[in-house]
Parts: structure tokens; sequence; C-alpha cells
């Protein structure tokens, strides 16, 4: 982890690799599960992922890119997970992620003036909860979605389910594996509010509820947080550079 980690506070994906938000996202996710978060570790990383949300809210790649929602979700998740959620410009993002639901089709576009894509109602929809801990944090916790779950589930369940199993991008897209997974987790994500159920018609449509930050089941995610913190960190190991 301290081989891939670059003097401004980003990460590189792997050696030789490119560097952007990704690598924040994937060493916080790994260090926090690990139990190998440390101040050390990721000395000036929220500074650099602060420095790559742009003037339309969002968050890019690498600084002074393109707002996007992939890098957006990796963006303010590596940063909840760091506790550095409050560095962010909360409203300007706020008001950037809100403004990604397609009025007509229901689903979220990943970027300004792009297509409705089924895999953005987690890369998008899945920040919302992120959102609202920060809200709450701050006082001013809403009291219902900031998007239209009902839209949105609409949107998965009747145009991106395809006929002989698996789910897409959008009618006429053929199935795969990674829209598969992404969509079934933003329609997760649309089922919920805090503690509330939102399930759009049967309650056979209802998903098992996944974690925001590391999208797999929370008692999953509990557990493997429990078992590695238990463990204590290998400060030995992380000194000579693992």
């Amino acid at each position: 982890m301290r081989s891939m980690k670059q003097p401004d506070g980003s990460f590189a994906m792997h050696i030789g690799g490119e560097i952007d938000i990704r690598g924040a996202y994937c060493a916080a996710t790994v260090a926090s599960i690990t139990g190998i978060l440390t101040p050390e570790l990721f000395e000036g990383t929220a500074e650099w992922i602060v420095s790559c949300q742009t003037y339309e809210g969002g968050f890019a790649g690498a600084p002074g890119m393109e707002a996007h929602g992939g890098y957006s979700f990796c963006g303010m998740s590596a940063l909840v997970i760091l506790q550095k959620g409050h560095l962010i410009d909360e409203q300007a993002f706020l008001r950037w992620i809100v403004q990604r639901q397609m009025k007509l089709e229901g689903g979220f576009q990943g970027r300004t003036n792009k297509l409705v894509d089924g895999c953005y109602s987690f890369w998008q929809g899945g920040t919302f909860p992120l959102i609202y801990s920060l809200l709450d944090k701050a006082g001013n916790s809403p009291n219902d979605h900031l998007f239209d779950e009902r839209a949105l589930q609409e949107y998965l369940l009747i145009c991106c389910q395809n006929p002989t199993g698996g789910l897409i991008d959008k009618p006429g897209k053929h199935k795969d594996v990674f829209h598969t997974c992404y969509t079934l987790s933003g329609l997760s994500v649309a089922q919920r509010f805090l503690n509330k159920k939102r399930v759009l018609g049967s309650y056979r449509n209802e998903l098992i509820e996944t974690h925001p930050l590391y999208n797999v089941r929370p008692d999953l995610a509990r557990k493997a947080l429990l078992h590695f913190n238990n463990l204590g960190v290998p400060t030995q190991n992380l000194n000579e550079g693992t």
C-alpha cells in the first residue's frame, strides 16, 4: 500500500499504473476493512481528493478533469472513510448529484449531457446515504430521499431487466455482470431511506440491504471490520513499506 502512495497524497492503481481517485478509494477501503488505516498512510490524501471536486460540484478522476458519477462515489466514500467529509463543498456536490437524475427516464446519467445508464443508480444513487450522514452531523438531516426513489425503481425494474436474466445499461444494450451488479446495488439503495423501506411493487422486488461504503451486505462488512481490527495495526510491516 505504501509503495502505491504518491507524494501529493494520491494512490496509483498498481505498480506503474494510472493515478486517479479510484486509487484513493481502493486504498481507503482496503485499509479501513483490514485495520491498517493510519494517519501516516493517508497523509494528504483527503486534501488531494478535495482538489478533485470540480466547479460543477462533482468529483473528477484527477484535478482539472470532468466531474463523473463513478469518481464522485469514490471521492465521497473515501472522504467519509477518512472522516474528512466536512472538507467538501456539500451544497455544490448535492446540487450536482440531484441534477444527474433524468426527468423522463428516472435513472441517473454519469456526467452532464450524457445518457441514462443503469449502473449509475449506484454510483450516483449510492452517494446519497453518505450525503445524509454528513447533513445529519451538521444538524440538517433530511426527512426524505433527496432524489426520486420511485422513478429510479421504475426505470430499473421496467427498463433494465433482460428477459433472459441479468440487467442492462438501458433498453437495447446487452446484459453483463458489471451492470447487473451495480444496477441491483442501486435498486437496493432506492428501496431504503434510513430505516424505512420504499419498495416499489411486489414484496418480491425487495433486495437485501447493501453497505453504502463497501457495497456488500452490512453484516459481512461488520464481520470483516471486527476480525481485522481485532488483529491490530501491523506497524512493523507498514514501516517496511508493505
